[in-house]
């Protein structure tokens, strides 16, 4: 989402990266360009003006002129109000009723019932029990996105179909709960169009019965500058306790991100990058300011990695290809466990400088490359891919036409296969001569 932005800005670090002495003359030139980007992401004008402010009055700074590297400085300056004004830590949720109760709020779209079963996942994974319950009595269907979410999600989901009494389904959804051993409870509410007195005060009723620990307003990213009146729409009514901002891979230029946080001085909580329900995670805003400036987030690469791999299967697969038995079902193993860590292009982004490769590097065709590779395999039987040496040629014809690719694109994926298994034999005969020599490279002592 903030691509632009962060282009605009790693632009304005080279220039500042090559200056040999700050003024107050080329810092403001600078700064400007920084503000302007802002702007054209469709930051609150307040907001930026101010967030100028601070950089500049720090840049100009007497330490700042005797630093060794001044440009250095400034970037350093300007990562930290960037994280300072997306919101300076992660804010966990209160989560001390029993049971606990989250009432997601929003206006219609922006992705509360896809958000709630997003969060009741993770909460699961954290050791919660939650409970999903169906508020929603207006939108068609609503209930039933719900139900098939719990399902996906092997969690319950609690609907009355049919009642249009909010506070009914509510008390029953507590008694449900308690009588289920449920701890968290999470509310999928209403939405409208636009904000309405009616959707208020059902709204109002609905906190005032459950006592939410966190009332999370969901939020959709392209909503832009109205996310903000949103926001302080919603706080005013409910006092609302963060927000939730979806739809992060897309591509809005990301001025509700920057404002929300400032404007309504209520946090982010988590963030939806992604379709898939794993694509939900806290809201890390040191973490958010590295991406935008270029800077990478090693830290949440790492933890969407621990997530996705299989620590036993990854001991195993070293161990086979350690012995030289690495199979193409293996392989196809691999890739499967790549895609689970996201597209290439939300982990090169991830990357220092990975945007600087993704500008220079068409990542798109490296995708597909792996579609390709996962679709040629998928053709092959059990035993072509533990036996790749008995692939003849009628075989061969028979999986690219299975597969939509030439025969010479199957024997390149042949040919690579065969080139990697010889490079691992190789790899573990050296392993192994090494073992026997107490670990000591040959021609050393």
């Amino acid at each position: 989402m903030f691509d632009s932005l962060s282009g605009k800005l790693q632009n304005v670090f080279k220039n500042l990266r090559g200056l040999g002495k700050i003024s107050e003359s080329n810092v403001s030139e600078s700064l400007r360009e920084v503000r302007l980007a802002l702007l054209e992401a469709d930051v609150n004008f307040k907001v930026a003006r101010d967030f100028i402010e601070r950089v500049k009055e720090q840049a100009i700074g007497q330490h700042v002129i005797q630093s060794i590297q001044p440009g250095q400085q400034i970037i350093k300056i300007i990562h930290d109000e960037l994280v300072h004004l997306l919101g300076s830590a992660n804010a966990g949720l209160e989560l001390s009723g029993n049971p606990s109760c989250l009432m997601l709020v929003g206006l219609h779209g922006s992705g509360k019932t896809t958000s709630a079963g997003k969060l009741a996942r993770l909460l699961h994974k954290q050791g919660r029990a939650p409970l999903l319950v169906g508020c929603d009595v207006y939108r068609p269907a609503a209930m039933d996105q719900l139900q098939t979410l719990g399902r996906q999600l092997d969690l319950p989901a609690f609907v009355l179909k049919g009642e249009t009494d909010v506070l009914k389904i509510a008390r029953e959804a507590i008694d449900f709960a308690r009588l289920n051993n449920r701890n968290t409870l999470i509310f999928d509410t209403a939405g409208r169009l636009q904000i309405d007195e009616p959707l208020v005060q059902e709204l109002v009723r609905l906190r005032d019965l459950v006592k939410p620990q966190e009332i999370l307003l969901v939020i959709d990213s392209a909503t832009g500058q109205e996310a903000v009146n949103v926001a302080t729409h919603f706080d005013q009514a409910l006092k609302i306790t963060g927000t939730v901002l979806t739809r992060l891979d897309g591509d809005a230029r990301g001025g509700a991100a920057l404002s929300l946080k400032t404007v309504t001085g209520k946090p982010i909580k988590f963030v939806g990058v992604g379709e898939k329900p794993e694509d939900f995670e806290p809201f890390h805003p040191e973490r958010m300011a590295s991406r935008i400036l270029g800077m990478g987030d090693v830290v949440s690469l790492v933890e969407r990695a621990v997530e996705a791999v299989d620590l036993d299967e990854a001991k195993a697969m070293e161990e086979k290809m350690r012995k030289g038995q690495f199979t193409l079902e293996d392989f196809l193993q691999q890739l499967r466990q790549m895609k689970k860590l996201g597209s290439i292009e939300s982990i090169v982004q991830m990357l220092p400088g990975g945007s600087e490769m993704i500008k220079s590097t068409d990542l798109s065709k490296s995708e597909k490359d792996f579609k390709r590779m996962e679709g040629m395999i998928c053709a092959m039987t059990f035993q072509e891919r533990r036996h790749p040496q008995i692939l003849n040629a009628k075989r061969r014809l028979r999986i690219a036409k299975g597969s939509g690719v030439t025969v010479a694109e199957l024997n390149n994926l042949l040919n690579r296969f065969g080139q990697m298994q010889q490079m691992m034999k190789k790899m573990g005969k050296m392993q192994k001569m090494m073992a026997r020599m107490g670990g000591v490279m040959p021609g050393r002592r």
